[in-house]
């Protein structure tokens, strides 16, 4: 791991990025680089290393972390703008329990400074599988403090609009509950003040949470213009590792064949939808080199894994970007 050698870079980025943030008056540096056009890099959550297909954990892994040293070590790591976790895309419950814990080592290891300098974006379950039961979710995950919420396999405007509405507080002219949870003093501050600034960016110029909207269905391409003109999605993704498998078929004998023209051109599509009405474009980048591709082609916003060439990439990124020099 290359943490202890990121120090000066580390140091530099978390300065200009915090201090981009406050003149500002905001406190989520993301909503902070996405308003000023700036691209933003983020990092999965660090986890223990696991293998394949349910297997035992390889013999390099070392032995577990807890969620505290998990956290610490999100915490240690600065140039990431966010910190991304997908543990609740699938078994919601499951996936929300291993969070909880991860965010009480945030809490509990980390100053409200430097857990801002973290915000933490997740991923939630499809909320049009049910309506109701993502209301509940959502609110869940926002009550832990959440800065920014994961909406995948979105496939209508509609669907984009009722799932930025369970972001937001009923007085905001949202569906969201008016129970808080832990969330103000995760953020470090009041229930009046959180309350205040927890709503969604861009809907609300002066709100501290963000959206992120994947598209990786043909159904979702078909009506990528419809969702991405919804207005609040604050950075539209094409599901690129999702959609390769949409574009793959089995050949006789029996080898996954992936339409690569197909694949591309439907990431293209999601691209240009973005650059119609103005969205920042997300892409899953874990090399320098695919991320140097993707930023080339217009994409802004990247969510990388954590590790050594993940930590490379977002260098790479922060520099190639002008955001550090």
């Amino acid at each position: 791991m290359r943490v202890r050698n990121a120090v000066p870079i580390a140091l530099f980025s978390l300065t200009a990025v915090l201090g981009m943030a406050w003149q500002q008056g905001r406190m989520n540096p993301v909503v902070a680089l996405l308003a000023q056009k700036k691209p933003v890099f983020g990092l999965y959550a660090p986890a223990n290393r696991r293998g394949r297909g349910g297997a035992p954990p390889p013999a390099d892994a070392g032995p577990p972390k807890t969620p505290a040293q998990l956290a610490g070590d999100a915490i240690a790591y600065r140039p990431s703008d966010y910190i991304f976790d997908g543990s609740m895309e699938g078994e919601f419950d499951r996936g929300y329990s291993g969070f909880t814990d991860f965010v009480k080592g945030m809490s509990d290891g980390g100053s409200v400074e430097q857990r801002r300098a973290h915000p933490l974006i997740v991923k939630t379950h499809e909320i049009a599988q049910d309506y109701t039961l993502a209301a509940e979710r959502i609110a869940k995950q926002l009550n832990l403090g959440v800065q920014g919420v994961v909406f995948v396999g979105v496939e209508s405007a509609e669907e984009a609009r009722r799932g930025l509405a369970m972001m937001r507080f009923k007085s905001k002219g949202g569906t969201r509950p008016d129970d808080v949870g832990a969330a103000p003093a995760y953020w470090g501050m009041s229930d009046k003040e959180y309350r205040d600034k927890a709503d969604v960016w861009p809907l609300n110029p002066n709100g501290e949470l963000v959206n992120f909207t994947i598209v990786e269905s043909k159904e979702g391409l078909a009506h990528v213009r419809e969702i991405a003109a919804v207005k609040g999605i604050g950075v539209l993704f094409p599901g690129a590792g999702t959609l390769r498998g949409v574009f793959s078929t089995t050949d006789s004998a029996g080898k996954s064949v992936t339409d690569e023209k197909g694949w591309e051109a439907a990431i293209q599509q999601v691209l240009a939808a973005c650059k119609e009405f103005s969205v920042p474009c997300g892409f899953p980048a874990n090399a320098s080199d695919v991320l140097d591709a993707r930023m080339k082609q217009g994409f802004s916003v990247f969510v990388i894994n954590w590790g050594d060439a993940g930590f490379k990439a977002v260098e790479f990124g922060l520099k190639a970007s002008g955001r550090v020099q």
